[in-house]
């Protein structure tokens, strides 16, 4: 090979590194696929704030902002539940995402070490879950999950905790994606709450299609408040409803087809036959 050409080819190699170390070695965090999904990704942690409301052993507050009602208190909930600061509640976008939480020795001598998943189900408005970057104010039960058996009302009673928490996966133990329909429905008016959402925990979309026909077409809802999406239709649906979601960070989709049946009632819960995981 002459001199020429292998000035050249040095110089082509080090074009080609240059290349390899712009795409390669920015920060993790800031890259994500389309088709993310949290139950392969890495756990990554990082320090908040932490206190507890409600009854010692209860789920906080009645259901919370994000609209799930009683289900807080019980499974697959089972009161392991949480309110969170402005920072991670993203006006009610995150409601229904799940994280790890846990306590060192560290801080406090009843923390047990251990990881407890919780499910953001409540809004925290104000004192430190504005002051800080991240808080946590979790339930009673939530709270005292994080210390060694026998020791939950001393860690209780330690006032705020500096926790260490990472967002993680949902797991409801394959229970399917449930529909609980807003009392304010009717026949022109669609809210429902969506809830179990395995995965990811929080949704970017979600659709509704009313009976098969050949003009039927999916119809965009929006998300009132929390975990509840609406549609207001301006004129008589008609069902049955199939409701199509699309997740927040993996970008999947599902559909629950005719997952509300002829003769909806308001206030009532239909179960689906899918889920994420």
């Amino acid at each position: 090979m002459g001199l020429s050409s292998l000035s050249h080819l040095i110089i082509f190699s080090q074009y080609l590194m240059v290349i390899v170390l712009v795409c390669f070695t920015g920060p993790s965090f800031s890259f994500r696929p389309k088709h993310f999904n949290l139950s392969t990704y890495a756990t990554h942690w990082a320090s908040a704030g932490a206190t507890w409301y409600g009854s010692p052993d209860g789920a906080g507050s009645d259901g919370g902002s994000c609209g799930y009602g009683n289900a807080v208190s019980e499974a697959p909930f089972s009161s392991l539940v949480t309110g969170i600061g402005p920072s991670l509640y993203k006006s009610g976008k995150e409601c229904g995402a799940c994280y790890q939480v846990k306590c060192t020795k560290k801080v406090h001598r009843s923390c047990s070490g251990k990881g407890v998943r919780v499910v953001i189900t409540d809004f925290c408005p104000g004192g430190p879950c504005v002051s800080q970057s991240a808080h946590f104010d979790l339930s009673g039960t939530a709270f005292g999950s994080m210390a060694i058996p026998g020791q939950e009302q001393k860690l209780r009673d330690a006032g705020v905790l500096q926790i260490r928490y990472a967002r993680v996966a949902c797991d409801y133990s394959r229970k399917n994606i449930a529909f609980h329909v807003d009392q304010g429905s009717n026949s022109e008016y669609f809210a429902v709450v969506i809830e179990f959402e395995e995965g990811d925990g929080d949704l970017a979309k979600v659709e509704l299609k009313e009976k098969r026909s050949s003009i039927s077409k999916w119809r965009q809802m929006q998300q009132s408040w929390g975990a509840v999406w609406k549609l207001d239709a301006g004129s008589e649906l008609h069902p049955p409803f199939s409701i199509r979601l699309t997740s927040q960070y993996s970008d999947q989709t599902l559909i629950a087809k005719n997952v509300i049946p002829t003769g909806w009632k308001p206030g009532a819960t239909y179960r689906s036959l899918v889920n994420y995981l």
